[in-house]
């Protein structure tokens, strides 16, 4: 019998197939000891694991490149964590197998990291996989993973890891489903990168049975269950009526009525250009450089290494803007040679900017090379700082931008209530603002973006997170100086017109998201935009909110 489910649509498009399960995570290993000369063979054997996934996991990442690359070499850093390590090798010393030591270890880091706060605690998905991968190596069983099938299908899975999510194939993977996760989660992110329907956070989906026709709008985040021959030509018809639409809207972006919208792509590095090129792009409103320095966690990537990877992308958008973000490490992006190790609540302790300020000479190095990369190229630079609370922050950053002799605009990320609060009086330091939704809406409601369970909380539809994006807005307004947004709630063709209506300059999103957003504002004016704006906003819920937008924007 056909049912209707709905969780949270991240990544567009519709998908039709059958469902197909996520490999189950490996057994818990048998508690049983070892002999007290077999201590030294079974720690061996643990570290040659340990290394073995961490070398799996960098891989994976290098062929999958750009975001999914700092992802999962972020985990392979997690798996060499040493103090892991000290843990196991103690568990084998008195007797544990190298297995059962690597399980036990886990478990004792997961409590701590769950008890951390949110932000931490929302790691622990990514550590659970790491945890499987090398238990299943050391137990020779098959590692967890998406299934083998020649035929495509529709993906269903409690969640998914970055190891999973960043070599899915586009031509058997139709989209996928999952019962966990939230809308700006690393897999939500991966699969918008990817062009790939999906749904997070809906409930009940691991219990659709294996085979099962399902149907996925990754826009509206229903999932069609056993649809109807009826349904699934009229979601087909839908699909293609969509396709059409997206393929008549060319140009630059731009409302009905001819005001622009520059949209601009996130990029995580050179492996990133082709598709937000393939896909339109006026320029990059956000460059993520963390990529670089996931490399070695050790010491930070030499000035020449630097330039080098920078150039690549300023060389694909000439004459274009390229707005780039310069180091944010900390929480859970941490580096040994930068990151404190004993902070009770890394997501709100020394991260961003506060960390560049604190090492003056790893920012002043990037800053330089962000200035040779871009020397004699007739591209647009523009720089920025992450987690940036108040003028402060924002006239330290100009300095040491003028310090390292940067020829280029520089301003702000806005991720932190402060800064949209106080936007005015930070535009008197620099000359732009970029609005991080993600992060905005974390620090406004104070939900981790990875928790499923907070998904209503991280809704960019929130009318609380629309109220500080106009703040913001109206204070490079007032000031002459612009306001885009880098989020992923640029992505959202819907909410792409709302933030243009509440004064934005430019979007900045996933490069397989450029063509829906072109095509929704394409179709409605300016006027459209500020009323729906205004409708969002008098709204009490993300729902409302949608909803209010929705009927201003199609003229009910």
């Amino acid at each position: 019998m056909e049912q209707t489910l709905r969780g949270v649509g991240v990544s567009h498009g519709i998908a039709i197939g059958p469902v197909r399960h996520m490999g189950t995570a490996v057994l818990e290993p048998p508690a049983e000891q070892i002999a007290a000369h077999e201590a030294e063979r079974e720690q061996a054997k643990a570290r040659r694991a340990v290394e073995a996934v961490a070398a799996d996991l960098q891989a994976r990442g290098n062929l999958a490149g750009g975001e999914a690359q700092a992802v999962l070499e972020a985990q392979a850093l997690m798996a060499q964590d040493p103090e892991l390590q000290a843990d196991v090798d103690r568990r084998i010393a008195v007797g544990s197998s190298a297995a059962r030591a690597v399980y036990d270890a886990f478990a004792s880091y997961r409590a701590l990291l769950a008890q951390a706060g949110d932000y931490l605690a929302g790691r622990v998905a990514d550590l659970d996989d790491v945890r499987n991968r090398i238990v299943a190596r050391l137990m020779g069983v098959p590692m967890p993973g998406v299934p083998d099938s020649d035929e495509p299908y529709v993906l269903v899975a409690q969640d998914l890891a970055p190891a999973d999510t960043a070599l899915l194939d586009p031509a058997l993977v139709l989209g996928f489903v999952t019962e966990e996760g939230g809308p700006t989660s690393h897999s939500a992110i991966l699969a918008r990168a990817m062009g790939v329907p999906a749904v997070v956070a809906l409930r009940g989906a691991v219990e659709v049975a294996e085979g099962t026709v399902a149907a996925v709008d990754g826009s509206s985040g229903e999932v069609v269950v056993a649809p109807t021959e009826e349904r699934q030509a009229a979601l087909r018809a839908a699909a293609a009526e969509r396709k059409a639409a997206l393929a008549a809207a060319t140009g630059p972006g731009r409302t009905a009525d001819g005001h622009a919208v520059p949209l601009l792509a996130n990029v995580g590095g050179p492996a990133d250009v082709p598709a937000a090129v393939e896909n339109g792009a006026e320029g990059v409103g956000l460059f993520r450089t963390e990529f670089l320095f996931l490399d070695d966690s050790k010491q930070a990537p030499s000035q020449a290494k630097q330039v080098e990877a920078y150039r690549k992308v300023l060389e694909a958008f000439p004459g274009a803007r390229v707005v780039v973000r310069v180091l944010d490490a900390g929480a859970d992006k941490p580096l040994d040679f930068l990151t404190p190790a004993d902070e009770p609540n890394p997501a709100l302790g020394v991260r961003g900017l506060r960390t560049l300020l604190d090492h003056r000479e790893v920012l002043l190095t990037q800053l330089r090379a962000l200035a040779e990369a871009a020397r004699g190229l007739p591209v647009h630079l523009e720089v920025m700082a992450p987690m940036v609370a108040d003028r402060a922050d924002a006239a330290a950053f100009a300095q040491a931008c003028r310090e390292a002799g940067l020829d280029a605009k520089y301003g702000v990320m806005v991720e932190i209530p402060s800064a949209a609060l106080r936007a005015r009086a930070i535009l008197g330091e620099v000359e732009f603002l970029s609005l991080g939704t993600n992060d905005l809406a974390q620090y406004t409601f104070a939900a981790d973006r990875q928790v499923g369970a907070l998904a209503r909380l991280q809704d960019p539809w929130q009318p609380a997170l629309l109220d500080l994006v106009a703040a913001a807005a109206e204070a490079a307004r007032a000031t002459g100086k612009s306001c885009g947004v880098c989020g992923e709630a640029a992505s959202d063709p819907e909410l792409a017109c709302v933030l243009t209506g509440l004064g934005v300059t430019s979007l900045s999103m996933g490069a397989a998201a450029l063509p829906y957003v072109r095509a929704t504002l394409a179709k409605h004016t300016l006027a459209q935009c500020q009323r729906a704006a205004a409708a969002a906003r008098a709204a009490d819920s993300p729902e409302e909110a949608r909803e209010a937008a929705r009927q201003v924007l199609s003229g009910e």
